[in-house]
């Protein structure tokens, strides 16, 4: 059974954002933990390990911080698995109509394929970020972040829209 391209990247990204879903306390704790470092020695968290950070998540935040960052991660890992997965069949077939065959369409599918990937999914990336990453304001109590498409636009409008692909060739390059 052949599929076409919009069969495929469905597939794919419904197949992603489960998957997202499923792991989003785990890229948390994971998020939380690397950023810690970054901030005033008074704000951070110091969290020793992956479960540390996990207990005290729940102890002092409550289960739903885990799923804070939840809409912006499943968001993107839906396009990460629908352009990853879609766009390097369509790449492979475009190849080898031009005559490029074996390592060299392997290759060229796969570099094409990412750098598609990479240019959508980057502003997801930075939102799931800051999402997860997120302290309420100490005067409101309120988030900063309430949603993806929120957290997109309050990026670009703060700091300018191109850095919403900040740091774009290492992310690029890491595929």
């Amino acid at each position: 059974c052949k599929t076409d391209f919009a069969q495929r990247f469905a597939t794919a990204s419904v197949a992603g954002g489960c998957a997202a879903l499923i792991s989003c306390p785990v890229e948390v704790c994971l998020v939380r933990m690397s950023n810690d470092a970054s901030q005033p020695e008074a704000a951070r968290r110091n969290y020793k390990s992956v479960f540390d950070a996990g207990a005290r998540i729940a102890t002092e935040e409550g289960a739903a911080a885990f799923y804070r960052g939840s809409q912006p991660f499943v968001m993107r890992a839906m396009l990460v698995g629908g352009t990853q997965v879609a766009t390097y069949d369509q790449f492979k077939q475009l190849y080898g109509t031009l005559g490029l065959s074996g390592l060299a369409n392997q290759f060229s599918s796969s570099m094409s394929a990412g750098l598609i990937y990479s240019i959508i999914t980057m502003p997801f990336e930075t939102a799931k970020n800051r999402m997860a990453f997120q302290t309420p304001d100490p005067a409101t109590g309120k988030l900063p972040f309430t949603g993806t498409m929120q957290t997109i636009g309050a990026v670009a409008r703060s700091s300018g829209p191109l850095s919403l692909w900040s740091g774009f060739l290492p992310y690029y390059t890491s595929l």
